[in-house]
């Protein structure tokens, strides 16, 4: 073996990543082959070229863990690096160091959301466990599930909700918002949901090892008893697998079979919504969901959690009450006439995250407003097209055109403060912009599936 990190071969791949395919496929192949099997004999497919291919996949330019190790200080040594990790996630002897806690803007900004840092050589572990069970619970999951799965994307879940719900002509869509979902995870019924198709012993006591880390906030450590530090890079994957099994699979084979009207389910990660074509239906959905999200220690917001009349009004100038409109993954989904005269469902920036997307940009003109204007422009540049390449779907110009004008306003704002002769006139600020363009407004067609 190389004392060195492997280098790209043929193609961009890396020496053992035809291997790691190869045992990934096979592990798959074995999951589609016996579906109710659990897997004991997993841990064995992790060799020295699985965790350099975990390597090559984890991101080297995330913030450090508590041990404060950056990606190149570790790659400085990283054989040696990889090999006493092997060995101590195969003997039992890793320690899982407790993550870093920090806290981002959620909603309208005024609130946080707590987000857990791993240290680089746990991301490294967590990736390559990651990497194990993927192929099983890839094919045990369902249609309905789209967050933080490979080649699945919250576009192809708008996508889907927009195609069934028109096909449908509308409904009652009921919104779900699970309080703390990640903080309130619970640790037993976890293991018992893994037990059920991984019974692999160091596997499992790795996934222990991480549940009962502890999380370091302000210098003080703590050891939860639920949740599951959101950022880890395996916590995707377990949050995925907790509620495949407290909703997913209970709503397509429990509920969906004793309705009256068609229904649908669409998740990404904690964010859900059903659709039903029939009211009553929808309000028996409504009554029960409490209860089984209680079973698994996990509680709906009752003012968040709402159903929705969205029913496709009828004729180009309706009666009585304007069909409803609700949130889901950044957008606010409504009905509105179409250029052809026709009803059709519409998609805008959901007003909270407008609002906190102009906050940060905000925040980050005014921290650094005395750097030079070329790298303001570069900076400014990279947020308006994330935010454009997200937001940006048919229908939505209007939102994207108003941001695009509102950051150019804050950026003036902010340069006008660079000191205090530092007023700048729209005229000398439309000259700064033309030699300094920022991306104009950009959709693509809605995606039908």
């Amino acid at each position: 073996m190389p004392d060195t990190e492997p280098q790209e071969g043929k193609m961009g791949e890396t020496p053992g990543l035809p291997t790691v395919l190869t045992k990934q496929l096979r592990i798959a192949q074995l999951a589609v082959e016996a579906p109710e099997i659990a897997f004991t004999t997993l841990a064995h497919h992790m060799d020295i070229d699985w965790l350099r291919e975990a390597y090559r996949r984890t991101r080297k330019d995330g913030a450090v863990g508590v041990d404060g190790q950056s990606a190149e200080e570790y790659a400085a040594h990283l054989e040696e690096n990889l090999r006493s990790l092997l060995d101590r996630a195969k003997s039992g002897s890793y320690r899982a160091p407790p993550v870093r806690r920090v806290h981002i803007p959620k909603g309208d900004g005024l609130q946080t959301r707590p987000i857990g840092i791993p240290t680089f050589e746990d991301k490294i572990l967590q990736r390559a466990v990651v990497m194990v069970l993927e192929p099983i619970y890839e094919r045990d999951f369902l249609g309905c599930s789209y967050g933080f799965r490979p080649g699945r994307s919250a576009h192809q879940a708008l996508a889907d909700l927009w195609q069934q719900t028109m096909n449908m002509g509308g409904g009652w869509v009921l919104e779900l918002d699970i309080r703390k979902f990640f903080d309130t995870l619970d640790h037993s019924r976890l293991r018992e949901i893994m037990r059920q198709r991984v019974q692999d012993g160091v596997l499992l006591r790795l996934i222990g090892k991480w549940l009962n880390a502890g999380v370091l906030e302000d210098g003080c450590l703590t050891h939860p008893d639920t949740g599951s530090p959101q950022g880890g890079v395996i916590s995707p994957l377990l949050a995925n697998a907790y509620l495949h099994a407290v909703l997913d699979t209970w709503f397509e084979h429990t509920v969906k079979p004793v309705l009256k009207g068609r229904a649908f389910l669409i998740r990404y990660a904690d964010d859900a919504v059903m659709v039903f074509q029939d009211e009553e239906d929808a309000r028996r959905v409504l009554a029960v969901l409490p209860k089984r999200f209680g079973e698994y220690g996990l509680t709906l917001h009752p003012e968040k959690t709402r159903l929705v009349q969205f029913k496709r009004p009828r004729g180009p100038d309706p009666k009585g009450p304007p069909p409803g409109a609700f949130d889901l993954l950044g957008f606010t989904h409504f009905w509105a006439l179409s250029r052809k005269g026709s009803w059709v469902i519409k998609r805008k920036t959901a007003k909270n995250r407008f609002t906190r997307a102009l906050h940060v940009v905000a925040e980050w003109c005014r921290k650094n407003r005395h750097l030079p204007i070329q790298e303001q422009w570069r900076a400014l540049r990279r947020k308006l097209s994330g935010h454009f390449g997200y937001y940006g779907i048919t229908g939505n110009y209007e939102a994207l055109s108003r941001f695009g004008h509102s950051v150019k306003t804050t950026w003036r704002k902010w340069l006008c403060r660079r000191s205090h002769k530092g007023y700048l006139s729209w005229e000398d600020f439309q000259r700064l912009l033309a030699h300094y363009p920022l991306p104009a407004p950009t959709v693509r067609p809605v995606l039908v599936l």
